[in-house]
């Protein structure tokens, strides 16, 4: 193995060839060219640092859930999900965080950079209210670096090539997964029957 311990090291081998495009694309708010993406976009995975390490979680829900307050501002409701606040925890210790937003059908792929704080005005809450359900808490992104990606990782990946979606059949079952770590404590075959029908009930 070769390591690279220095970025002297490191940008011997990439260093250079940087493009005008690279560059230009990046913003310090939201432009109305990168409002278009974040309003299409259904999904977007939250990076965020704390004490114990890094975490990346998923967020998903309607297109245009994650709120555009003003161009240096983004809400996102947190939804129903396993109350671990993985990423709350971290927000609250350490601001920085990262987006990356993904669009259906679309290989350009939308970054932010900034700092979040958690909020939970009721008055806010209320109004991301779905299915008569309010979040208990709004992730409040201060925009500090704004940019779009470049396609490459997307097509070369086939992400939303219908011919390459595989069957949930080839793979371990949630439930499979769960009592293997725990020696059937909990999971199995009981955990995947009435997982849809407990998502369906507590989705928002």
């Amino acid at each position: 193995m070769s390591r690279i311990t220095t970025i002297d090291q490191l940008e011997a081998i990439y260093g250079g060839g940087i493009t005008e495009a690279s560059t230009a694309k990046v913003a310090d708010r939201i432009t109305p060219e990168y409002r278009k993406l974040i309003e299409g976009s259904p999904f977007v995975a939250l990076a965020t640092s704390g004490p114990e390490g890094l975490d990346c979680s998923p967020r998903g829900d309607l297109a245009g859930f994650v709120r555009i307050h003003d161009e240096s501002t983004l809400m996102i409701p947190d939804r129903r999900g396993n109350n671990r606040v993985d990423s709350l925890r971290n927000i609250v210790r350490d601001p920085r965080v990262a987006l990356l937003f993904l669009i259906p059908g679309l290989t350009t792929t939308f970054r932010v950079n900034g700092r979040a704080f958690v909020e939970t005005d009721q008055a806010l809450l209320d109004s991301f209210i779905v299915d008569g359900k309010a979040p208990r808490s709004v992730t409040v992104v201060e925009v500090e670096e704004a940019y779009f990606q470049c396609a490459r990782a997307l097509i070369r990946s086939e992400l939303w090539n219908p011919a390459k979606c595989r069957s949930a059949k080839e793979f371990p079952t949630p439930g499979q997964i769960l009592a293997a770590l725990s020696e059937d404590l909990v999971g199995g075959e009981i955990y995947d029957r009435e997982w849809p029908e407990r998502a369906a009930k507590t989705m928002w």
